[in-house]
């Protein structure tokens, strides 16, 4: 589990692909402080497990589904990623719940300067629009922002993120420019309440949280014509 929060800008050294998966190696020495094997690292969003590392960079494995729905499948030497260590138990939580489990990616539609920030707009699919609100959470190439402004067009949804220099300078996204592809994960609470409410769960309760049934009441007798008014 992350933050959100971007410990270190890395470099790609080394990228292999087979015929349904990759091993990529990163250069990332704050990233591999205290790293042991297994150890998992957000790789611009994506979670990934270290499989070997040195003092300076480690080795992971990536899987069909992943390069699939990321953009590690055009990850090449020397490309800058945001890098992030999982979080440790009783850390402060800086940004907000990020799993590193990436819902698909968006393209970057227009970049709106300021004086010292900077505005920019996303592609937001549609399976995914439902999980976006304004001024929730999001998590952009592993990046911990807050949704800005969405939108609902004809031709798509959108959402904006709006970038201080700290961001802009700490991050890739500084270096993003129209037409790119980013990684994006939605809140995960959302997740839930939307797979809650498309199941519409909530008729269905699971035994231990349904109301207890009321206790079964034995039938009443009717009294026979001998008793009406008393004996005969």
């Amino acid at each position: 589990m992350f933050t959100g929060i971007i410990e270190d800008l890395g470099t790609v050294t080394g990228v292999e692909h087979t015929a349904d998966a990759a091993r990529i190696t990163v250069r990332g020495p704050l990233a591999v402080t205290g790293a042991k094997h297994g150890d998992s690292i957000s790789v611009s969003g994506v979670c990934l497990t270290v499989v070997s590392f040195d003092d300076e960079s480690f080795t992971a494995d990536v899987m069909a589904q992943t390069l699939a729905m990321s953009t590690l499948d055009t990850f090449e030497v020397g490309r800058r990623v945001n890098l992030e260590r999982a979080a440790l138990v009783g850390d402060r939580l800086g940004g907000h719940i990020v799993q590193g489990h990436i819902d698909g990616t968006a393209q970057v539609l227009e970049i709106r300067p300021g004086d010292a920030w900077r505005v920019i707009r996303f592609s937001l699919d549609a399976a995914h629009a439902a999980l976006v609100v304004d001024k929730g959470s999001i998590a952009v190439d592993g990046v911990s922002l807050t949704v800005s402004a969405l939108g609902d067009e004809p031709d798509g949804s959108w959402f904006e993120v709006s970038l201080i220099p700290e961001t802009l300078t700490a991050t890739t996204l500084g270096a993003l420019a129209v037409g790119d592809r980013v990684n994006i994960e939605t809140d995960i609470l959302a997740r839930h309440v939307e797979r809650m409410l498309r199941l519409d769960a909530h008729r269905s309760l699971p035994s231990s949280l349904a109301a207890p049934a009321a206790p079964a009441v034995a039938p009443v007798a009717e009294p026979s014509p001998a008793t009406i008014g008393g004996t005969r």
